[in-house]
Formats: C-alpha cells, structure tokens, sequence
C-alpha cells in the first residue's frame, strides 16, 4: 500500500504532515519497505507518525521516537521505542546513538528551530549508515523571525544546505575548498518545499572519463581528481 493511502486512511494516532510531502518520501524511501532498519525520527507529537513509519516499513522495521515531552512515553508499542531528551544535547544524542545506531533513516520533525536542525545533524549524520538518508522536514520556518530564521539568514539549516552544496563538490573547487569528511560519505542533497534529504553513499574518487572513436583509434582516457585535505 502506498504512503498516501497509509496516511490517508490512519485508524491510528493523529498524524500531521503536508499532502506534498508523502510522494517525495515514498520516491526515497520505497526501497527500504519491508527490509530491516533503523529509523529515528526526532519530534514524537500525537505518536501517528511512528505508528505510519511502522506501517509502511512492516515487520522488519524498528522505530525510535525522541522528544522532550515526558508524556510522548506513552507512545511505546510492539517496533516502537520512545526515548525523552532534547535534540540540542549533544550528550544525549549520543546515547541513543549507542543504544541504537547506525541509523538508515533520520527524520527530523523536532523543534524546527535552525540551532537545534543543525546541532542534530552534525551529531547525527555520520552514525546514518552508508546507504542511509538525513532528511529535515518543515524548513519553512527557517524563514520566520520567530523561530530565529530569516530570507539568507546565516545559521538556518537552509543556509547550511547551502555550504553542504558546497561541500559535495569541494574536489572541483581547485583547492578552495578542502575536502571534507561530508564530501567522501554524502551522495546527493535532494530540496523540496520546506524538506531537505540527504542520501548516503560511499564515494570513490571522482574520475573524468572519455570514450570513443578517433581516426579507427580507441580512445579511452581518464583524469582523477585528488583530495587537497581530507577532515
């Protein structure tokens, strides 16, 4: 059953997501329904949406909710495990990265505030497995004053997405900039409406090749670019 028609038709715990978001998850996660994996998803509210992810993954699926909400508790079930910290501490983070990472799938629907976005990235990216995906939903707010955000404010996790751009492409840069642990483990950035996915992948060098036919001649030639520093 599609995503979609999981959501649409929830007999479970309310569940809240914008209609355009379900089709862009479903085109990155298909390929995971019914495998084993870890999914943490960051911000636990009414508990309907661990419920969808246990749905859609199936059996095979284990679920971790966090929130800083102590009643979110209740929200544990058979696949579902429920843990109360928030997404800025660095020290907690790191406990559930202990008790149950690697992670495939991280879903942050937490606090929306563009801090608390980035603090849980960089503790949490490198501990998604190497086929996995970082995804940061809601990014509309990165533009509301309110929750600290602004049109190309510095330090909104839109602005991060930005660097990250940069970052993925940093063996191109002739030396500018150096290449980073993100550039060698991050496949794609993938921006949407208020979302942004992050894919996972092992990368080997990047390597500039030319194939044909010249004169009656095979032509095969490759250019292999090298890391100027690697963090």
């Amino acid at each position: 059953m599609s995503l979609w028609s999981l959501f649409y038709e929830n007999p479970g715990k309310d569940v809240f997501k914008w209609s355009h978001y379900l089709p862009i998850y479903e085109k990155h996660f298909q390929r995971y329904v019914n495998k084993p994996l870890t999914v943490l998803e960051i911000g636990c509210l009414h508990g309907g949406s661990l419920q969808l992810w246990k749905r859609y993954f199936g059996p095979h699926a284990t679920i971790l909710g966090i929130d800083i909400e102590p009643t979110c508790i209740a929200h544990v079930e058979d696949q579902i495990n429920i843990r109360i910290g928030s997404q800025n501490d660095k020290e907690f983070l790191k406990s559930i990265i202990d008790e149950f990472g690697p992670f495939d799938l991280v879903v942050d629907d937490g606090s929306h505030i563009s801090a608390d976005q980035i603090i849980s990235f960089n503790a949490l990216f490198d501990d998604v497995k190497e086929d996995g995906i970082y995804v940061v939903e809601d990014l509309h707010t990165n533009y509301w004053e309110e929750l600290g955000g602004g049109v190309r404010k510095p330090g909104t996790f839109i602005e991060t997405t930005k660097n990250l751009i940069d970052q993925l492409n940093a063996y191109h840069t002739r030396g500018a900039l150096g290449v980073t642990r993100f550039t060698n483990t991050a496949a794609s950035i993938h921006c949407y409406d208020s979302m942004v996915f992050i894919e996972k992948a092992k990368t080997s060098p990047r390597r500039d090749l030319i194939v044909g036919n010249r004169d009656g001649q095979r032509v095969r030639r490759q250019v292999q670019y090298l890391p100027h520093q690697s963090v």
